[in-house]
């Protein structure tokens, strides 16, 4: 896949049989410096309190930047690996779907920082934002 031109099925396509797809994560948007995603509230992705667990809204956010950087590597990049995230969970949801919008906050040559914000697609509510620095990687 040229991931510069990377389609919205090609993305999704490389989820299945992964984390992502057996999250049901699924990309909705490419384009522009963004990635957009949601991903459908189940059973599943609950914590045994009820709540969304942190770890379900933490893959969705993650993915969208990972889908998002792996479309803006840098010339002669070939890959990319996360060294660093952090979020802040500000709500939740029990049912229904979780959406994100990930954005570049800074694309460079050998680092790129991806900002993301999930929110109840119900209301439009935040649930969390989401921050990760990724390596790009070369070859050898």
């Amino acid at each position: 896949m040229n991931t510069k031109e990377a389609t919205i099925e090609q993305l999704n396509k490389i989820g299945e049989g992964r984390f992502p797809g057996y999250l049901g994560i699924e990309i909705t948007r490419v384009g522009d410096g963004e990635v957009a995603a949601r991903m459908d509230v189940k059973p599943h992705h609950l914590a045994p309190n009820g709540f969304l667990h942190a770890g379900s809204v933490v893959t969705l956010a993650d993915t969208a930047c990972g889908y998002a950087c792996r479309v803006n590597l840098p010339e002669g990049a070939d890959n990319f690996t996360t060294i660093e995230l952090k979020s802040n969970h500000l709500g939740t949801a029990r049912d229904g779907a979780i959406e994100v919008v990930a954005k570049a906050a800074h694309m460079g040559r050998t680092t790129q920082v991806w900002d993301a914000v999930v929110t109840n697609a119900a209301n439009g509510k935040t649930i969390a934002v989401f921050r990760c620095t990724q390596m790009v990687l070369y070859p050898k």
